[in-house]
């Protein structure tokens, strides 16, 4: 009854069915592996969680945050920007606080866009970039990601008739986990330019990278029709605190702030001071997170092979994205995993529809639980036709 049109257009949430079945697996004695959710179990580093802690002991924290109060941040901020990928923001005009880059992402298309306009999207992707876009009221048109493609949109095989108001990426990409470089970023950037398109670039896997690859970030291409969306979510283990930051375009992040004026007050003023903090470490200290990650993909990977799952090798990010032979429909068939062997995976089908035949697994375990995933799948003998 009092449901508007965009609330009902908004998706439901797979995750949710995945919930259930995981309950229907404890509810028959099974123990339970969640590998469907990439939240980072890894502790946040002491010295971040030691200025929360005395921030709490700060009744001048208490208050509303105001505009001017997010400056240390957004210095912290552009000193990272400029210290990791040699871009150089205004922290005044060219960075913004986000309570979380979910929150950013959907206020952000609500600022820049109006009814009806079109959002250029890859699929597979993140599946609450649907959910902003529906609450915009937006067009969503997209771009398919192809294993052969590495996972990287064809632009050039977009329709000149198609002029999206914005086109949205992200790389390290979820849930693929397939990365691109700066060149790739600086011809998305021409061809965005040349569309009068915004470029949106969510980045919170920036420093979950493996090896020697390092993630660049799309303001490598210019700040001028680009906005970039970072998260304390991975790299320092701070999902919880809801607390990101945008960069780039001065305009758009004037539209954003203005949206965000009316509807939030910026992050409490103590978890401010530890994003602050944690902006300022040494880059080392998001290697060690990396490190670990990189370990987990390393004990997965070959496991999942074993079990003849199509699964590159991840250079980035904390996922696994595993095609299964045989799979069409994965929905179905991750509902059924996690009933009868307690194994919780993502389906790809609620990425999108290129998604469909893969399924999602989070490095969200310690090695040895990860095997123990792994001999439950196999044990199991977790064909589409085992579960079925």
């Amino acid at each position: 009854m009092w449901a508007s049109d965009r609330t009902s257009a908004v998706p439901g949430s797979v995750f949710s069915l995945m919930d259930q079945a995981m309950g229907r697996a404890r509810a028959a004695g099974r123990a339970v592996i969640d590998l469907s959710i990439g939240s980072s179990d890894l502790h946040p580093p002491e010295v971040v969680l030691d200025a929360l802690r005395d921030a709490t002991r700060d009744p001048a924290t208490y208050r509303y945050p105001m505009t001017s109060d997010t400056r240390p941040l957004r210095v912290a901020a552009a000193a990272y920007l400029h210290r990791r990928f040699g871009v150089s923001a205004d922290p005044d005009a060219g960075v913004l606080p986000l309570i979380g880059a979910q929150e950013g992402l959907a206020h952000l298309l609500l600022a820049v866009t109006d009814p009806g306009d079109t959002l250029l999207l890859p699929d597979p992707c993140y599946p609450p970039y649907l959910g902003a876009a529906a609450v915009a009221g937006l067009n969503v048109v997209t771009v398919p990601l192809r294993a052969e493609a590495g996972f990287l949109p064809d632009l050039d095989a977009v329709p000149d008739s198609v002029r999206p108001r914005v086109l949205l990426l992200n790389y390290p990409n979820n849930p693929t986990s397939a990365v691109a470089d700066a060149a790739f970023f600086a011809r998305a950037a021409a061809w965005c330019r040349q569309r009068g398109t915004l470029l949106v670039h969510d980045n919170p896997y920036a420093e979950l990278t493996f090896g020697a690859y390092r993630a660049p970030s799309a303001l490598e291409a210019g700040l001028d029709g680009i906005v970039e969306l970072h998260s304390l979510s991975k790299t320092h283990h701070m999902g919880g605190f809801r607390v990101g930051f945008a960069a780039g375009d001065a305009g758009a992040l004037a539209a954003l702030a203005r949206v965000k004026g009316a509807v939030d007050f910026h992050p409490y003023l103590g978890i401010q001071r530890a994003a602050t903090v944690a902006l300022g470490l040494p880059d080392a200290v998001g290697r060690v997170g990396a490190a670990t990650f990189e370990a987990r993909r390393d004990a997965l990977v070959p496991a999942l092979r074993a079990l003849g799952w199509d699964v590159a090798l991840p250079q980035a990010s904390m996922f696994a994205w595993a095609r299964v032979p045989g799979l069409t429909d994965s929905v179905a068939f991750a509902l059924r995993v996690a009933e009868q062997t307690g194994v919780a995976l993502s389906p790809g089908r609620a990425f999108g529809t290129q998604g469909e035949g893969f399924v999602r697994l989070a490095l969200v375990q310690p090695p040895e639980v990860l095997a123990t995933a792994a001999q439950a799948l196999a044990s199991a003998g977790v064909s589409p036709v085992a579960v079925a």
